[in-house]
């Protein structure tokens, strides 16, 4: 008992030949068919380098273009072919030219054997099918087919369109319920016997030389007419990637590919001179065989898949630039922004960093500068504190920012006075953490020695900018983690807020507060919020402030430490 193999060429012709004179020197014969579009210098070339074996022969050559008919027309006449010459062939095993055995030729027999009776073929019914691409699964056998959906894809797609519109629904021949799968089989003797003399073969034929991608479906529904038993599998191993494109093994798959335990993969790269060098070579029989288990590899290929369709959460570069909305994750990593703290209290992120631990910068967006932490003028990645450079995309700064600090918590200051158009990329960030005390704008115009008319403007504007941030912020759809405070709520008792910032945001063990930050004297800030009501305008963005002085921040009692014994 042999294995006999259908070999189906169009490149790479000389690692094919290296391919076909490892199983032909094995006892296993070979029937190759070589694309009518290669040369015919190319062909002879190839056809002499294989002439020392007796049996390898080559069936009558015909122009193949994936999805057509041609691809089956091409499989049918090597078939026939072998069928006819090697009789001592009790399995016919369906490989193409890039394909490249994995396990010896006596593990691939002994299992076979074990075996007589079994066709290894993917074969599964359209409504179970998962990996159909373009949008056509059953229509594929109900519509026509005659152009070729790589060269005249506006023709293949209009004929489509009009078959749509006119209700075209093609019959399928009497007996007949389509099954899809890999084309690449390995049938028995017998089954492919039967389907090759068929009475009814004829009329097949003229059905499925119309049918999308008939190679995927014209074994794989007619094996399932005829007896024998079919196990809806592949014994090669082929990974497809989203978009249905095969993927192509490299020297680096060797372990990936030895632990599939398949017999065959593809489709291999002809420059992988490690992977061809150690498989083309003869290896000992199993002692025991194991069953082909593709599956073993699966979870590689879905992480691969995953990277390649949603990249890495907060990665922006040449090479994956995400549509908007399209992104895995808008930043890498979590971050805090503080909106009103640095104008309520002295040096807040230098109290922050000593508090929580975690990287505390000054207004990030600020209007002069980029104010990095400890007044550096670049940071990570060689980030510029230029506003102009930052203004260009302040989305790419952000992004940019928290990606190369990953593992480092960021956190900081954001205002009215910034640039406001990083606000609503940060609003529907899920790492983002925003808290806001509102009002706190007024603080510096409150301490500062403008005449009162143009601080009056200024407060119109500044909290006509933060009364708009807070409103996206109350959008049902945001995903930043969102916490609002009053300026008046908040100065009342500030160390609540303060103990469970430092519990959530520091990056160690959160511990109570032995130092508190220094809040601004606010004496006569009451006066100031009424002055400018008396001129017309209505600070309501601060709560309610009385007219006398503000309160003062309550320090936190310190207690002595003690042993428990």
């Amino acid at each position: 008992m042999t294995v006999g193999f259908i070999m189906l060429c169009h490149e790479a012709l000389d690692r094919a030949a290296q391919v076909a004179s490892h199983w032909a020197d094995r006892g296993c014969p070979l029937v190759i068919h070589v694309d009518k579009r290669v040369s015919a210098a190319r062909f002879e070339r190839f056809r002499t380098a294989l002439a020392r074996h007796d049996n390898i022969v080559f069936s009558s050559r015909v122009a193949c273009e994936w999805g057509t008919w041609s691809l089956v027309s091409a499989t049918l006449r090597a078939a026939e072919v072998m069928l006819d010459r090697f009789p001592e062939a009790k399995h016919v095993f369906m490989v193409s030219g890039t394909c490249l055995p994995l396990r010896s030729v006596a593990d691939l027999k002994t299992y076979l054997a074990d075996r007589p009776d079994t066709s290894f073929i993917e074969s599964v019914t359209t409504a179970d099918v998962s990996w159909t691409k373009g949008g056509l699964d059953s229509e594929r056998f109900t519509l026509r087919f005659p152009f070729s959906w790589k060269r005249q894809r506006r023709l293949f797609d209009a004929y489509v369109r009009l078959q749509r519109r006119m209700g075209v629904k093609r019959r399928l021949p009497y007996g007949i319920r389509p099954h899809m799968g890999s084309q690449w089989w390995c049938l028995t003797r017998r089954a492919l016997k039967a389907i090759l003399e068929d009475p009814r073969r004829g009329e097949f034929e003229r059905y499925f030389r119309r049918v999308w991608i008939p190679d995927e479906s014209y074994f794989q529904t007619l094996v399932r007419l005829h007896p024998g038993r079919v196990e809806s599998r592949s014994l090669t191993l082929s990974k497809f990637d989203f978009q249905g494109k095969p993927h192509i093994f490299y020297d680096d798959h060797l372990q990936l590919l030895r632990r599939s335990d398949c017999f065959v993969a593809r489709k291999i790269w002809p420059q992988a001179n490690r992977l061809y060098d150690t498989f083309l070579t003869d290896r000992p029989a199993s002692a025991t065989l194991s069953e082909p288990n593709p599956g073993k590899i699966d979870r590689i290929f879905t992480k691969a898949t995953e990277r390649r369709i949603r990249g890495r959460a907060g990665l922006y570069m040449a090479s994956r630039f995400p549509l908007k909305d399209y992104e895995s994750g808008r930043t890498c990593a979590r971050y805090t922004v503080f909106e009103g703290f640095g104008d309520l209290f002295h040096d807040f992120p230098g109290w922050l960093q000593r508090a929580t631990g975690v990287r505390a910068h000054g207004h990030l967006f600020a209007p002069e500068r980029v104010e990095f932490t400890d007044d550096q003028r670049s940071y990570a990645g060689a980030l510029s504190d230029s506003a102009t450079l930052r203004d260009y995309n302040p989305r790419a700064f952000l992004t940019n920012l928290i990606w190369n600090t990953r593992g480092d918590r960021q956190a900081f200051l954001f205002g009215p006075r910034d640039n406001q158009r990083i606000a609503e990329f940060i609003a529907y960030d899920s790492n983002a953490e925003i808290l806001i005390i509102t009002g706190c704008w007024a603080v510096p115009l409150f301490k500062s020695d403008a005449p009162f008319s143009e601080v009056r403007r200024e407060a119109a504007r500044l909290q006509k900018i933060e009364a708009a941030h807070v409103d996206l912020l109350r959008d049902p759809h945001v995903k930043a983690r969102v916490r609002v405070w009053s300026m008046a709520d908040f100065v009342e008792s500030p160390l609540e807020p303060l103990q469970s910032i430092a519990e959530e945001t520091g990056v160690w063990q959160a511990r109570n507060l032995t130092e508190a930050p220094r809040m601004i004297d606010l004496t006569g800030f009451g006066q100031f919020l009424q002055n400018l009501k008396n001129e017309g305008m209505n600070p309501y963005m601060m709560g309610d402030f009385s007219s006398g002085d503000g309160p003062d921040l309550e320090q936190p009692e310190i207690r002595k430490p003690y042993i428990v014994r």
